[in-house]
């Protein structure tokens, strides 16, 4: 397949590009090298982003600090009213973004497509947001006082996301932090860098024309020990929103709690279905399918352990076989294939560690895991199928690729429950049944022990409506709907006394 790289003209990226934005200026030192992007497609280069320097870091952190104090004056509804206009520019540029996500990250074009639409709806979920975000009203114990709460804009947010969403996760951030009145740092991944600057080159017009703070928005590409590392310790950054590994949240959450930060970690998922007796099949073969190839596996809410009851494992097992038989493996740009590359030969070999271990743990392979030849990139794979149990220590730690884990359960749902919550991570989870008793029971306060607990549908995607995140080594996190606004402001109790006296708490009095 011949593959037309146009999209790349539209959005404005040619060779060479600058690794520091704040908002309508772009440059940066270009004395730090540059990270070199290859798409996992075909294996060619895309483009070259320089690496900013650590006084770029400062530069750019003064900078935002400077915007900050003019941002937050300015009203809730008009900050909406820019992020409205941004969610138009990106519906203008969702096809050559859509194209670009899945050429640099390797997704399917649908999926790259999808993820522009994510950022499109949290755009319009944030204008909404702008006109409610709410505070209470408590009734005093004082007489003639008043009580209430409200929530003011927190500063500077960093943002670190992860090569899998390379540009939705900046999204439910900034955007959101936006529409509170605060101005967010963007430390896009290495893997994925030129995704970042297209989003930039996108929306700088409607900055411009809105006269938005220098900074307000802003975006620097560079290497952990000179962007990363100094934006942990960093006490101008009252939070940081954190999206990776597990082993690099705990590394998030030591640096920013040593200085009493607040981090907004969204970790690893190791997710699982439970398929019931009273599972409907029909239903649950693409939930299943979708969430274990979907993304070539990398997803956090892809589906990694599969939990079937002994009663219908084998007509399971056959239903997978033939339906991964059938799956289409090539380029992602084509609609009609099902799975694209991994992002690279370093995922591609951890794949293959993942599978000679649970070899050697007892798990059978029931297909897939070979390297694809063929493909100039060497990062296409054949997503597998293992017969595992949840004991097996391969199983409980998550590898970020297509892997499925085949597990049979006997006895109720509540055996079942337990299997699915016995790992470390609680990101998302489902159920497939027909029985109410075994629906209400998974999600019970006995039930999934993950931040996002499904029935009948997949592990995979979420709607932005509904507050994102997970419990346990997942981090605790919640990103984009519901109230998930409060993690970017900071609540303050007021009491206003209209008498003419001044009552003290506890009845304490003072002769004066």
């Amino acid at each position: 397949m011949t593959i037309s790289l146009d999209f790349l003209n539209q959005l404005g990226i040619r060779g060479d590009a600058d690794g520091v934005h704040t908002g309508t200026k772009m440059g940066g030192s270009r004395k730090h090298g540059v990270f070199e992007s290859f798409s996992p497609v075909d294996g060619k280069l895309i483009g070259k982003i320089y690496k900013a320097s650590k006084a770029d870091y400062d530069t750019v952190v003064k900078t935002s600090e400077a915007a900050f104090t003019q941002w937050r004056t300015v009203p809730a509804p008009r900050r909406g009213e820019i992020v409205r206009q941004i969610g138009n520019k990106l519906r203008e540029f969702k096809d050559p973004l859509g194209k670009l996500v899945s050429y640099e990250m390797g997704k399917s074009l649908q999926e790259g497509l999808g993820e522009v639409q994510e950022m499109i709806d949290i755009a319009d979920f944030a204008v909404g947001l702008s006109r409610q975000m709410y505070g209470l009203t408590m009734h005093s114990e004082r007489p003639s006082h008043r009580m209430y709460e409200q929530w003011h804009p927190l500063g500077i947010v960093g943002i670190i996301s992860a090569f899998n969403f390379p540009v939705a996760v900046w999204s439910w951030n900034s955007f959101i932090a936006m529409v509170c009145g605060d101005v967010s740092i963007w430390k896009p991944s290495e893997k994925t860098p030129l995704s970042a600057v297209a989003c930039f080159n996108i929306i700088k017009g409607v900055l411009a024309d809105n006269k938005v703070p220098e900074g307000t928005l802003a975006m620097i590409v560079g290497d952990v020990s000179e962007i990363g590392e100094p934006m942990l310790a960093d006490e101008r950054i009252p939070l940081v929103s954190a999206t990776g590994s597990c082993r690099m949240g705990k590394r998030v959450a030591e640096v920013v709690g040593k200085r009493l930060g607040r981090s907004l970690l969204e970790l690893g998922g190791n997710n699982a279905i439970i398929l019931t007796e009273h599972a409907n099949l029909k239903i649950a073969a693409p939930g299943i399918v979708f969430g274990a190839v979907g993304t070539c596996g990398q997803r956090c809410t892809s589906t990694r352990r599969l939990i079937v009851h002994s009663s219908m494992y084998d007509k399971v097992k056959e239903m997978l076989l033939k339906a991964y038989a059938g799956l289409r493996i090539g380029s992602p740009l084509d609609e009609n294939n099902h799975v694209g590359p991994l992002i690279d030969k370093d995922a591609v070999a951890m794949m293959q560690k993942a599978i000679s271990q649970a070899k050697e743990q007892g798990g059978k392979v029931l297909t897939g895991g070979e390297v694809l030849d063929g493909f100039e990139s060497g990062c296409y794979v054949k997503p597998a199928i293992i017969e595992a149990k949840n004991s097996m220590a391969v199983v409980q730690e998550e590898t970020f690729a297509p892997i499925l884990y085949l597990i049979k359960y006997d006895g109720t749902i509540e055996d079942a429950i337990a299997s699915q919550n016995n790992v470390k991570q609680g990101l998302s989870s489902s159920v497939f049944t027909d029985n109410i008793g075994q629906a209400e029971a998974f999600l019970a306060a006995w039930g999934s022990d993950c931040g996002i607990a499904n029935v009948n549908i997949g592990t995979s995607g979420a709607e932005i409506g509904g507050a994102f995140g997970g419990e346990k080594e997942t981090g605790g996190g919640r990103e984009s709907g519901s109230d998930s606004w409060k993690a970017y402001m900071r609540r303050q109790t007021n009491t206003i006394n209209y008498s003419t006296q001044l009552p003290l708490a506890q009845g304490i009095k003072f002769d004066i």
